[in-house]
């Protein structure tokens, strides 16, 4: 029993590390608005999927936290981490709830969670609806190739037995 939540541990901070280091490392920039596509959003779903709610959680929030933290961008970091969190929550409890295409729907109410919850705080960063307005397309674009990218690693990473073995809990 007491190894198996060292290994959950274990997990979550690797899948905080990966996520963080995809971010930064990864990037495929995009658009005028310094927005870029990159793997750790993928990894934020992955680590409610393969973790569940709690643990995935706070692996994704961590890591992508940490991103914006090493970044540069620290007045995001507090939002990123909640809404990373969050959509690491959702992808937990849809993936465990739903039968059919579960990770289309985990990445889908991710892609939500992250792109309102972005506007919101953008909305009261910047101070104007406009200016919270412009990341919207941005943000839909890099939630749509995180969920690309999970459906494609998920099976990958199901192979290895200690992923598999948490999954099926």
């Amino acid at each position: 029993m007491k190894t198996n939540k060292i290994i959950k541990l274990v997990t979550a901070a690797l899948l905080a590390s990966i996520t963080c280091v995809a971010t930064i490392t990864i990037k495929i920039n995009y658009g005028t608005g310094g927005g870029y596509i990159h793997p750790g959003d993928a990894f934020v779903l992955l680590s409610g999927i393969i973790l569940g709610p709690l643990y995935g959680g706070i692996s994704a929030g961590i890591g992508s936290m940490f991103a914006d933290l090493f970044l540069g961008a620290p007045q995001y970091a507090a939002a990123t981490f909640v809404l990373k969190l969050l959509t690491a929550v959702a992808s937990g409890i849809i993936y465990r709830k739903i039968r059919f295409l579960p990770v289309v729907f985990a990445g889908i109410i991710g892609g939500i969670i992250v792109t309102s919850g972005y506007f919101i705080y953008e909305r009261f960063l910047y101070g104007t609806f406009g200016a919270a307005l412009v990341g919207v397309p941005f943000n839909i674009i890099q939630n749509l190739a995180a969920l690309v990218m999970a459906f494609l690693l998920l099976p990958l990473l199901k192979k290895v037995p200690q992923i598999k073995a948490m999954m099926e809990k």
